[in-house]
């Protein structure tokens, strides 16, 4: 005899729980640019979510033009984009050398808020690269070298093999980045700000980049 399947999703909230929320900060559509605003949301985050208030869905196409997304994490950020660091060889580096474009998500379950980002990506410089790779933990370092990311492996001993082999070859030394391993940039074409309202009054807010300067108008939830 089998049991009926629980629903695990949850149910949608009640009018008294939409009226618990209180209060919502609206100061932010006031904003007339949206990297310092981005910035502002980031910092609220890394106070309250549980863990890694970096982490981003990063969306990308494959050559036949099926969708793919993962979670990465945010480790660079100005005026000229969202940076983040991948093995070239795996399924996303080359879906981003293929496509030349992506898009990102942040969510912040603790905020009830998300950004969203499209545009198309670069190659940050090899000095940026290095200066990164170099900051890392040796450990991580040598993960680099020894991880074939996206493909096939026989067993966790053989990745742990792969590591000690690669740590003997770097015994005493320093470990260098590899070629392979590198940022890329999202040059943000669109950033999309969206806060949770009560009864799907959510309010949500998008930048377009019109050259140097950023267009900005609200969006209907």
């Amino acid at each position: 005899m089998t049991s009926e399947p629980k629903n695990v999703i949850p149910p949608t909230p009640t009018r008294a729980q939409y009226l618990e929320t209180g209060d919502r900060p609206m100061g932010w559509l006031e904003a007339d640019e949206p990297i310092s605003l981005f910035e502002k949301w980031l910092s609220k985050a890394g106070e309250t979510e549980l863990n890694d208030s970096n982490a981003m869905s990063l969306a990308t196409v494959d050559a036949s033009g099926r969708p793919d997304v993962r979670i990465v994490l945010l480790k660079g950020l100005d005026k000229r984009g969202f940076v983040f660091y991948t093995n070239s060889q795996s399924a996303k580096g080359e879906q981003l050398a293929h496509s030349g474009q992506a898009a990102l998500c942040f969510h912040w379950k603790s905020q009830k808020r998300q950004v969203r980002i499209r545009g198309a990506v670069e190659i940050v410089s090899a000095a940026e690269s290095d200066a990164y790779f170099n900051a890392r933990a040796r450990g991580s370092q040598i993960g680099a070298w020894a991880s074939q990311q996206s493909r096939p492996v026989e067993s966790r001993a053989a990745m742990v093999d792969a590591v000690e082999v690669v740590d003997g070859q770097f015994e005493g030394q320093d470990v260098p980045r590899p070629d392979h391993w590198f940022g890329w940039r999202v040059i943000a074409e669109t950033i999309e700000f969206w806060q949770d309202g009560a009864f799907r009054l959510h309010d949500r807010l998008v930048f377009t980049r019109d050259a140097d300067k950023w267009q900005r108008r609200r969006l209907f939830p």
